[in-house]
């Protein structure tokens, strides 16, 4: 007789529905997993065989087979354990037979018998509760599988005689409860920056549309505390959004004691960062920075130092929202809309655009050329804003700090992003469509300049050489100053202030 657990395979976010099938025959003594198993899960008949008999048990001295179904499906992951251990334990009669009908298992055992938690365990819900099942995981896991439905039968052991006493009625496991990540110390604040007057306003621009920003200015002029204080002035997570990023969050393991955190991502990895850290993929195609930015921030600080290569990795992701990881036998598809907001100095030294400063290398402008070549013109023209964060003088230090700081600037970023919304709402895109993110006829839709908008900025693609993307993002962030200026209609000042954003982009181009 054949025993059956359900248990999931991942591909990417995606949780497939997996068949343990356990089958016990006479024969010569061996223990066999079949079906696209990798390392972790072919070594699970170790801790199957350790788990049974810290929990009184012993195989029997049969052949065992384990057939994950179906068999083309590659199978990674330890959460394998669990499955395989309940399949051989109704095989043997340790339960009964139909107790693990209509649940979904994973977990990984210790050599003790206890279930320690794994990966994934949100998308599993999900996927199980989709499906009408209910879920069996590690206690560790239980907060976090609790979010997937609150009528939902959840079983979440601690070890396995914790989960074979429940089956048989002398213990009786309580269904976990979701749990929210407790709130962190305070955000940085913009009272904390001195002067940068424009650099603020770009600040605010860029959250008030979702768009992507880059800052270049010497070191010391405050780029990476500006860019550590957008935070606090973006709008909290939408339920939807929440539930988006958590799931890529708990596939990659990073959910700690399975609390949801209802703060925007914000990742700034190191300008070593490899391709496959940035975007994603390695052995299990998992997932990468950009996509665990998801409805957040991704900041490279130092952007020129960054390799070439992983950089102009970018563009597809900021482009379509998602970040395809393709190899010759898996093709993995991970949400990546994110707000890519970028620093660097205007050369090597970061002197450029000192007066009078003479550069050892030879002439300033091509010093800064060099530099900023390295950044690809098609990945330029794919941000937004480009302002230059000047030195602070001393004169600017010694002021006392700034009457508005990050309360008043998030207030007036939450009423343009509401007023966006609700402009998209009516236009049937899904809640959370930012300036940014919505399609190219869409704003065409939504922005209609006037006549004299509509002059200025005709003679100023032609003067400045954009493309058709810079083109629409000029009327993109013209529409989020509207917004922010409660303006229904785009007028010449807020295209003359989006252009302002692009020169730095064209002259940047131009140099590279």
């Amino acid at each position: 007789m054949v025993s059956r657990v359900a248990t999931v395979a991942f591909e990417g976010v995606e949780a497939r529905q997996v068949d343990v099938q356990v089958q016990i025959m006479t024969g010569s003594v061996v223990f066999t997993i079949v079906g696209l198993p990798d390392k972790a899960v072919s070594e699970a008949r170790e801790r199957v065989r350790a788990a049974l008999t810290a929990a009184g048990l012993a195989l029997p001295a049969k052949r065992i087979t384990v057939n994950l179904a179906p068999a083309d499906l590659p199978k990674e992951g330890s959460h394998f354990d669990l499955p395989i251990a309940l399949g051989v334990m109704a095989a043997i009669g340790a339960i009964p037979h139909d107790a693990l009908e209509g649940y979904c298992v994973l977990g990984e055992l210790g050599l003790d018998g206890t279930i320690t938690k794994v990966a994934g365990v949100l998308p599993s819900a999900v996927a199980a509760n989709g499906r009408g099942l209910g879920l069996i995981c590690p206690a560790a896991c239980g907060p976090e599988a609790a979010w997937a439905s609150p009528e939902m039968d959840i079983l979440a052991p601690r070890s396995l005689i914790q989960l074979v006493n429940h089956f048989k009625g002398t213990q009786l496991l309580s269904r976990p409860q979701p749990r929210i990540a407790a709130a962190p110390a305070a955000l940085p604040d913009l009272k904390d920056i001195k002067g940068q007057e424009t650099a603020k306003r770009a600040l605010e621009v860029a959250a008030a549309g979702a768009h992507n920003l880059l800052m270049i200015g010497p070191a010391g002029s405050g780029k990476s505390m500006l860019a550590a204080r957008l935070p606090s002035i973006l709008p909290p997570l939408m339920p939807a959004e929440l539930l988006e990023i958590s799931m890529i969050h708990s596939v990659a393991g990073q959910l700690a004691g399975g609390e949801l955190t209802s703060r925007r991502p914000f990742r700034a990895p190191h300008h070593s960062a490899s391709m496959a850290a940035l975007i994603g993929g390695g052995i299990h195609a998992r997932p990468g920075e950009v996509s665990l930015s998801h409805h957040g921030v991704l900041f490279l600080d130092e952007m020129p130092e960054f390799a070439p290569q992983t950089l102009d990795a970018l563009r597809q992701p900021l482009e379509s929202g998602e970040a395809v990881i393709a190899r010759a036998n898996a093709r993995v598809a991970y949400p990546a809309r994110i707000q890519l907001v970028a620093a660097m100095n205007p050369c090597r030294c970061g002197k450029a655009n000192d007066p009078g400063f003479a550069c050892r290398r030879g002439p300033v402008e091509r010093c800064a050329a060099d530099y900023q070549a390295r950044i690809s013109g098609p990945l330029l023209d794919r941000i937004d804003i480009v302002v230059e964060v000047p030195a602070v003088s001393a004169a600017d230090l010694i002021l006392p700090p700034p009457a508005e700081g990050s309360a008043e600037v998030a207030a007036r970023v939450a009423e343009a992003r509401d007023r966006a919304a609700q402009r998209y709402r009516a236009l049937g895109l899904p809640d959370g469509s930012t300036n940014a993110s919505v399609p190219v006829s869409v704003v065409e839709e939504v922005t209609r300049p006037d006549a004299a908008a509509t002059k200025l900025l005709r003679d100023a693609s032609e003067a400045m050489r954009l493309s058709a993307r810079g083109f629409h993002r000029v009327l993109r962030v013209s529409r989020t100053l509207a917004d922010l200026d409660g303006e229904a209609d785009v007028g010449r000042i807020h295209i003359a202030e989006a252009l302002s954003y692009r020169a730095r982009t064209d002259r940047a181009t131009v140099l590279a």
